[in-house]
């Protein structure tokens, strides 16, 4: 049966469907020997030889155990599974697997956090689609003390990059004289959200943190540490396709190893 490119890529464990688009864009993958660069373009795995960066997919798609793993990212680590500037992948975080997994979204490089990384790519796509609504919550402290209005005005959604963002939850949960902590909630998210939101108020980021996706949290997960999702875990995650919504976690303490 014929599959959308990216679909297969994404099944394959490559990469999330977004980046399996830009893969296709780039010219880096082939169908029978011939580059595919459209991004309507589909595929048999059964019969057809699709290859990234030229190596055979096919073998990934056909004998493929699934993996789902949290971990709980430190500054300093890349959201990626290639950098051209050398930079540290928080795969090297992970031991050797037999699966290839790719991280679910991305935190950026001075980002600390809860990031989901697995090989398969409905999930990562029912975990990053903002049709799902899978709520993500950060600890961020910023410079200074925003006045209530300017809070107010992020909740409602601002222009960021030319696109509006989706209304958001945003509470104060500590202040000193100087600065600000809130536990922000996104239900959808652009690059770099919550920095740039803040820097549109003046008051920039110093400390951000996903601190829980969905019902996971922190709890007992130091940074650099990881583990496997609990089969449960992923049932309720995917319970979201058939209509069930997650309430966000939001914890509204910040802990002094963040401060």
């Amino acid at each position: 049966m014929e599959v959308r490119l990216q679909k297969l890529i994404a099944e394959a464990g490559i990469a999330s469907r977004r980046k399996a688009e830009e893969l296709i864009r780039m010219g880096l993958v082939t169908v029978n020997g011939q580059v595919v660069t459209k991004l309507g373009a589909k595929a048999d795995p059964e019969r057809d030889h699709i290859k990234v960066r030229g190596k055979l997919i096919n073998p990934l798609l056909h004998s493929r155990k699934k993996v789902y793993i949290l971990l709980n990212k430190p500054k300093g680590y890349l959201s990626s599974l290639f950098d051209p500037q050398g930079r540290p992948l928080v795969t090297k975080l992970l031991p050797p697997l037999p699966p290839r997994v790719h991280p679910v979204g991305r935190l950026d490089f001075n980002t600390e956090g809860l990031l989901l990384l697995t090989n398969d790519g409905e999930f990562t796509y029912l975990i990053t689609s903002a049709k799902f609504r899978i709520p993500k919550v950060y600890h961020v402290k910023v410079k200074g003390i925003p006045d209530e209005k300017a809070i107010e005005r992020l909740r409602r959604g601002v222009v960021i990059d030319g696109k509006r963002t989706a209304p958001c939850e945003i509470v104060e949960i500590e202040r000193t004289r100087t600065n600000a902590w809130y536990a922000v909630t996104l239900y959808q998210g652009i690059n770099r959200q919550i920095r740039k939101m803040f820097d549109l108020i003046g008051h920039s980021v110093l400390k951000l943190r996903r601190v829980a996706i969905g019902f996971l949290t922190d709890e007992g997960l130091k940074p650099g540490m990881w583990r496997y999702l609990t089969p449960e875990e992923v049932r309720r995650f995917f319970a979201v396709r058939e209509g069930k919504t997650i309430p966000p976690v939001v914890p509204l303490k910040v802990r002094r190893t963040e401060r």
